[in-house]
């Protein structure tokens, strides 16, 4: 089987590369990264091939894509506020991006695509859980670019029968997640100020949730919608349903770094969520065998691999 994951040297992408690498099944994997925001690093000893350059490049995906079992789609200028700092260059990546992998699929065969959207979809919608059926009420560029890219996932499914599968991650952490920068998610950015002896900053009053999900997680179910070619043109939440405030996520850092965290609360960030919470009925009625890496386990694991990336 012939994979390819576009932003496959990013942190997903990356680990989806290790964990397909393990699999009897797979025989190439090709990763398409324009290494803006991945690393070369991130795919040592995972056997892969890079192909390096942009998905808005078309006859860099032609190459990347011939031949090609599935397609995975990563790739994305990721963060909610960097989107509302630069709206056009994640429009370009995000929406664009993924026109532009969807046109190279169908000039490849048809290519089974796999892709990533994002739970910012939800937005200002209130309900919770957040179920695939609520509307929509993007609050950022950043959500906008992915509901316009999952929206053409499901036109292309039904404009021209594209084996296709839309995902809604959720707060995803874990190994090989960037920190030290202005758009570092929450949980590689309070590991690394912690250990590097900086104010743990919290955007808020910290009363606000996520639905975390750990990367091997994410992974297991990536690779199982890819051995066997799952289908679906409308999104699937990929998330298991718990809710932990970003002080209940304080306390969990406390407890596995072994250090208490004194936090500096700064003014919320524009286009940021509330509270997000996934429903998940359709993801286990899918994906049944996968369970999930519970948050206290993931978060030793992430911290375990930050201290001996510091070693």
């Amino acid at each position: 089987m012939k994979i390819v994951i576009t932003g496959g040297a990013g942190f997903i992408g990356s680990n989806l590369a290790h964990a397909l690498a393990q699999r009897a099944e797979v025989s190439d994997i090709r990763v398409v990264d324009d290494l803006s925001t991945g690393s070369k690093d991130n795919l040592v000893g995972a056997g892969v091939h890079l192909v390096e350059g942009s998905v808005l490049d078309g006859p860099l995906l032609d190459r990347a894509f011939r031949g090609a079992d599935v397609i995975v789609h990563l790739a994305a200028v990721p963060s909610v506020s960097r989107s509302v700092a630069d709206p056009l260059t994640s429009h370009h990546a995000n929406a664009t991006g993924t026109l532009m992998v969807l046109e190279a699929a169908r000039r490849a065969g048809d290519v089974h695509v796999i892709a990533a959207s994002s739970s910012s979809v939800y937005g200002a919608n209130t309900h919770l859980p957040k179920h695939e059926e609520l509307r929509p009420a993007p609050l950022s560029p950043y959500a906008v670019g992915k509901l316009a890219a999952e929206s053409y996932l499901a036109a292309y499914h039904h404009c021209y029968e594209l084996p296709v599968l839309p995902f809604r991650f959720f707060n995803v952490y874990g190994p090989r997640q960037p920190a030290g920068h202005d758009y570092a998610a929450v949980v590689p950015a309070w590991i690394n100020a912690v250990t590097t002896g900086q104010q743990v900053l919290v955007h808020g009053d910290g009363l606000q949730s996520r639905d975390f999900t750990y990367v091997e997680t994410v992974c297991r179910v990536l690779a199982e919608a890819v051995l066997r070619k799952v289908v679906s043109a409308d999104p699937v939440n990929l998330a298991y349903g718990t809710r932990t405030s970003l002080g209940e996520l304080i306390t969990e850092l406390e407890a596995v770094l072994g250090t208490p965290i004194e936090p500096r609360h700064l003014p919320p960030r524009p286009g940021d969520v509330r509270h997000s919470h996934a429903e998940n009925s359709r993801l286990r009625s899918l994906f049944p065998a996968v369970e999930p890496v519970p948050l206290r386990e993931g978060l030793e694991r992430t911290v375990e691999w930050f201290r001996a990336q510091a070693r």
